[in-house]
């Protein structure tokens, strides 16, 4: 259902409806324009207090089913209950419309894996990211003390138009997606997919953010800087040396965290290195523990670049606690050590962009795999909220119109 019969109650100015039609509350760090919501933005909704009352015929009413029910917005239902969205938050693709709501943080999906090396699946990992929630309405970070939804404007912008067997029209329009959505001054959270996604989802946002620079800051068990696939240069073990030898980000911006495993070769670490790259091995976060490492590797992503993109492989994540990825690799992070980096990073730099990837729904046991991924995107948007909370800016002013 797009639309509700009556006058929606929906807030631009957070993602918490209005109960009785009285402003929304007052903690907000700046107003929001208050703007006529046209029919892409009209989910979720509240029903009309018409509906209140159902028509009924005699044998419902002796059932006692005529009487006055509770309605509840699409927003507040039950996350089984509707059309999937993350975290039940409006649905708005129109790029005009995300600058007219200035939204913070826009969560949109690059469902595509034409560029796996092993285990195939990621295809599906947005859909299930979506779903893997019970929560609904306004939510409170419990690590973080803050409601992100009552503090920011965060929508769903739906997929970048992806379609089978297509590799080079597949980052086409993921990186014409990710660009309207960066372009309207939100922060892109980019569900994947394969990590092949990162290089134009990056390049899209390094191109927004221009002349300013980005820098990565990239958790994985794998570099993903190979030359190639088998031949093929947009593979997912290649993207981050294609940003590199493209100029959308220096080889000296780049921290690496988690690596471990078997892959890379030398030489391709000795490319890593003679371009300036920085990484921290799993082997480093047992010795140091991983409080100590992701500090350093803060310090190291502050270095040089003017704003940060943030790239999650849910592979760096033990297998053992998110089995359903392509390229499993034993011996990773515990997800509550890869959940408070994320808080830790988004809190301290200033965040460009955002993707999470490799989710492979056919490999996962229960939704582990999945809802760690989804909480991996929560944990983002309410370190975001803690920092409009202290009356820091979120949103990206772009200083041209692309």
């Amino acid at each position: 259902m797009l639309g509700s019969v009556g006058a929606p109650r929906w807030t631009t100015n957070a993602n918490r409806r209005r109960h009785t039609g009285e402003p929304g509350p007052a903690h907000r760090a700046r107003p929001r324009p208050a703007v006529e919501v046209d029919p892409v933005a009209k989910r979720p909704v509240e029903p009309s207090d018409t509906d209140a009352r159902t028509p009924a015929g005699r044998f419902a009413i002796g059932n006692g089913w005529d009487g006055p029910a509770e309605l509840f917005s699409d927003f507040d239902l039950p996350t089984y209950v509707g059309p999937t969205t993350f975290m039940n938050l409006p649905w708005i693709t129109d790029p005009a419309e995300l600058r007219r709501r200035e939204v913070d943080v826009a969560v949109l999906g690059a469902p595509f894996d034409d560029a796996v090396s092993h285990r195939p699946g990621a295809r599906f990992g947005p859909r299930a990211i979506r779903e893997a929630q019970y929560t609904s309405g306004s939510i409170h970070s419990l690590q973080l003390q803050v409601e992100p939804f009552e503090l920011l404007t965060v929508v769903d912008a739906g997929d970048a138009n992806i379609v089978p067997a297509r590799l080079e029209r597949g980052h086409a329009v993921i990186y014409r997606k990710v660009r309207e959505v960066a372009a309207s001054g939100a922060i892109p959270i980019v569900l994947g997919g394969d990590h092949s996604i990162t290089w134009p989802s990056a390049t899209a946002v390094a191109d927004i953010r221009e002349p300013a620079s980005i820098g990565i800051v990239h958790f994985d068990a794998h570099a993903d800087t190979a030359a190639e696939d088998w031949g093929q240069l947009a593979g997912h073990g290649t993207p981050m040396r294609r940003l590199v030898e493209s100029g959308a980000v220096a080889g000296r911006n780049f921290v690496q965290v988690g690596l471990r495993g078997y892959w890379p070769p030398v030489e391709v670490f000795d490319w890593m290195q003679a371009q300036g790259l920085r990484w921290h091995l799993m082997r480093e976060i047992e010795e140091r523990g991983a409080e100590a490492v992701v500090a350093d590797a803060i310090a190291e992503a502050l270095d040089g670049p003017d704003a940060i993109y943030l790239s999650i492989d849910i592979d760096v994540v033990d297998p053992g606690l998110a089995p359903g990825t392509g390229t499993p690799e034993p011996g990773g992070l515990l997800s509550r050590e890869l959940l408070r980096a994320i808080r830790q990073v988004v809190g301290s730099v200033e965040l460009a962009g955002m993707d999470i990837v490799e989710v492979s729904p056919p490999y996962d046991h229960a939704e582990t795999t999945a809802m760690l991924a989804n909480r991996a995107a929560l944990e983002a948007i309410s370190a975001l909220a803690l920092k409009r909370a202290a009356g820091h800016l979120v949103r990206f002013e772009p200083r041209v119109e692309p």
